[in-house]
């Protein structure tokens, strides 16, 4: 069995009951390991059940855009929502006003708190943490987060990453950078890594075996795939505007072929908990 780690990890588990049956699905039948659960998600009490059941690492996908509310009531976090109590849609909004300092980070540390606070509550164990549309690049919420993770020793923080030239993927390259530094520094591991920012929504057969042939040929000890399976004709989901090609995700994911191109890549697929043990062994003065 090969050492070399892939953890292919699914985001947005509670956002839908679809997207919920696709996970676990992709997590059974196919080749997910790992997924990141929205604690405000209004699927999830449903489905909270068959993901303890499931074999799949599961995290926190923190949240403070997207519109939905927060967990907390707005007065208790009032610099994170607009005047409907709700957070802002998109990650340009937040990071406007976090760079205007508009973003109080107590409130956004007290939300985030209770976002993990709930999903320890329903009795899971949380491998990793990240955040709705990345925005733990942004060095003000990086800080949060991996406050968070060490108060509630949690051992991941994924790392987003991007192979794209553009004006904006060299500004999350930089970011990237920063945040991957700041995790390193507080002795938590890190892939070698990543895919899934630059295909979001996109990870149809060919470009999921054209990724896992890249991070198979990057040599590095352990890399993630972040997708986001769903299912064909999910109301909510299309309501959402994302234009994601879920369905496609999941024939993908669940493909024999696909585990193949695992294999042949030299990769055994894991959890973000197997990427922090396999760094414990080989971290110098552990001689376990």
């Amino acid at each position: 069995m090969s050492d070399r780690l892939l953890v292919v990890n699914a985001d947005d588990f509670g956002l839908t009951s679809g997207v919920d049956r696709a996970i676990l699905r992709a997590g059974a039948d196919g080749i997910v390991t790992s997924t990141s659960v929205l604690a405000t998600g209004s699927a999830l009490a449903g489905s909270v059940s068959d993901l303890r059941a499931s074999a799949l690492g599961i995290g926190a996908h923190l949240i403070a855009v997207g519109g939905a509310p927060p967990l907390l009531s707005a007065r208790e976090v009032p610099s994170l929502v607009d005047g409907q109590g709700r957070f802002p849609r998109s990650w340009h909004v937040f990071v406007g006003r976090s760079g205007r300092r508009a973003v109080d980070p107590d409130d956004l540390e007290r939300e985030f708190t209770a976002q993990i606070e709930s999903l320890i509550g329903s009795d899971l164990c949380l491998t990793h943490l990240d955040t709705h549309q990345n925005i733990h690049l942004w060095p003000s919420v990086a800080r949060v987060v991996v406050r968070l993770a060490r108060r509630y020793d949690i051992g991941f923080i994924r790392i987003p990453r991007t192979k794209g030239r553009s004006p904006l993927a060299m500004g999350v390259r930089v970011l990237s950078g920063r945040l991957t530094r700041r995790v390193t520094a507080a002795a938590l591991p890190t892939t070698g890594a990543t895919v899934g920012l630059d295909e979001a929504g996109a990870l149809h057969e060919t470009a999921l075996h054209d990724a896992i042939g890249r991070l198979g040929a990057s040599g590095v000890d352990a890399a993630d795939i972040v997708c986001h399976p769903g299912e064909a004709g999910d109301a909510e989901l299309e309501a959402t505007g994302w234009g994601f090609a879920w369905a496609d995700e999941v024939a993908a994911l669940t493909s024999p072929a696909t585990s193949e191109a695992v294999q042949a890549a030299g990769f055994r697929l894991g959890t973000y908990a197997d990427v922090a043990r396999a760094e414990a062994r080989v971290r110098p003065g552990n001689h376990s």
